[in-house]
């Protein structure tokens, strides 16, 4: 059954003439070309930090810019790396993000924070000329104190994802981020740090790609000229792909990301409004009702189909997060597989069916994936909440494949939405590119891989509170 034929059009009943327009408008925008294929997408401080499944800055700008006057509250719940938050920002909104990523967060206010350019280039170079003294002359200490930031298990992970002469680079420039006492001052180079490591190419670590959220550790590293470090035996010259990496200096690469990162800073607001972001969970809102002009949020997959807290920990256990503190942050994230003690929502008839559906190939496999929709239920609900009358909540998902099963997240959803109140008028469907999404599967799809089925494609859910 085709999309259209499964999305119910609003009950006439529930529209009043002017409902009746502002919805025309959402259905409107949502039958647009979503794709943004041929725009780019590295303007202002979009480009500051890797983050995985990022959607395209023109899609909430489209909506904030149709839906929303300047002064306007909007409102990202599950803010990822700010992409609505800086969008917001720009349009003179007034920007409001939740996330409970750590890394996220850091991300987030570093891109809507405008900083002093002479300060920073001023920091910049203290904390570079520090470190490397330190490094030259006092490397006894510096191992000493390296040794003393971690536990044993997140000792453990650092030794098997970093070279030593790294990680003694990285414990230096660190321990002068550590010294900033400016609060914005210091999450700059602390996003410029962790830019050095979470990569499409793994970054200053031995992992070939951390962009993607599936880490692989190099078979053969090449020093700077070229010649093995290690790994020559795995080296065949008729192959393609090698599973090859040349090692990079942490101090050159934080230079060149601070370089970028520096030329992108946003200015100050026109207005001089300051973006509220925060830690929190979309789950439970501290935010008044009827108070949100827009929201636009792109919730996870289902089952961390995307599992950003496998790339993000290469940073944040520098931040002095242990492995175990990130795996209890993990089992939080909407999505997460964790199970246990769980208090499932009541779902409506079609999700429910779903769920069964998979819960019979495989029990564990469904009670996770009713977790999630029992997770989006309560942020949905609490999107409704929060929304003023006649103001839209922009949904932005993609759909899973468990056992072989589509999960239909956006039918599901709509559902869910619908039962709590929503009128949804129609959803949208994105094409994604691939490259610029940073999706873990190539673009060539491959039926036999369910990553691969499931990330082709993601759907723009338009929520209309009446």
């Amino acid at each position: 059954m085709k999309v259209k034929e499964q999305i119910a059009l609003f009950e006439p009943e529930r529209i009043t003439r002017t409902t009746h327009s502002c919805l025309q408008k959402l259905e409107t925008l949502l039958r647009c070309d979503l794709d943004f294929h041929s725009r780019a997408s590295n303007y202002s401080s979009h480009n500051f930090h890797s983050f995985p499944a990022k959607f395209p800055p023109q899609l909430p700008n489209l909506f904030i810019q149709e839906l929303t006057e300047v002064n306007d509250v909007v409102l990202d719940p599950m803010a990822g790396s700010g992409t609505t938050i800086l969008e917001a920002y720009l349009t003179n909104r007034k920007p409001l993000g939740f996330d409970i990523d750590p890394l996220a967060i850091k991300i987030a206010k570093a891109k809507t924070f405008p900083l002093d350019k002479k300060y920073l280039i001023k920091i910049k170079n203290n904390i570079t000329a520090n470190a490397r003294r330190k490094l030259q002359s006092d490397i006894t200490e510096l191992n000493k104190n390296m040794q003393l930031r971690f536990d044993t298990k997140t000792k453990e992970f650092i030794d098997y994802w970093f070279l030593p002469q790294v990680q003694l680079e990285l414990t230096a420039l660190y321990e002068q981020i550590e010294k900033i006492d400016e609060e914005e001052y210091k999450n700059f180079f602390q996003v410029v740090f962790s830019s050095t490591i979470i990569t499409k190419s793994g970054g200053v670590s031995l992992a070939l790609d951390l962009g993607h959220t599936r880490p692989h550790k190099t078979k053969i590293l090449l020093d700077k000229d070229g010649n093995f470090i290690f790994g020559a035996e795995h080296f065949d010259p008729d192959k393609k792909y090698n599973l090859t990496k040349a090692i990079k200096s942490p101090f050159a690469e934080f230079e060149k990301r601070f370089h970028q990162n520096f030329n992108s800073i946003v200015e100050p607001n026109t207005l001089g409004i300051s973006p509220d972001i925060q830690f929190g969970d979309s789950q439970h809102l501290p935010i008044k009702d009827k108070s949100i002009d827009l929201i636009v949020t792109s919730p996870p997959y289902a089952s961390n189909a995307i599992d950003y807290m496998r790339a993000h920990k290469f940073s944040l256990i520098w931040f002095g997060y242990s492995i175990d503190e990130l795996t209890s942050i993990r089992k939080e994230y909407i999505g997460a597989e964790s199970i246990s003690n769980y208090t499932f929502e009541e779902l409506p008839d079609y999700t429910r069916q779903k769920v069964s559906t998979i819960t019979d190939i495989d029990k564990n496999r469904g009670r996770v994936l009713q977790r999630y929709y029992s997770e989006m239920t309560k942020s949905l609900r609490e999107m409704y909440r929060i929304l003023k009358p006649q103001k839209a909540a922009i949904v932005v998902v993609g759909s899973s494949v468990m056992k072989g099963v589509d999960t239909e997240t956006h039918i599901c959803l709509k559902e869910i939405g619908d039962n709590i109140g929503f009128i949804t008028p129609h959803i949208g469907v994105r094409r994604l590119d691939r490259n610029k999404r940073m999706m873990p599967a190539g673009m060539i799809t491959n039926l036999k891989s369910q990553i691969q089925q499931r990330m082709h494609e993601e759907y723009v859910i338009g929520f209309y509170k009446p």
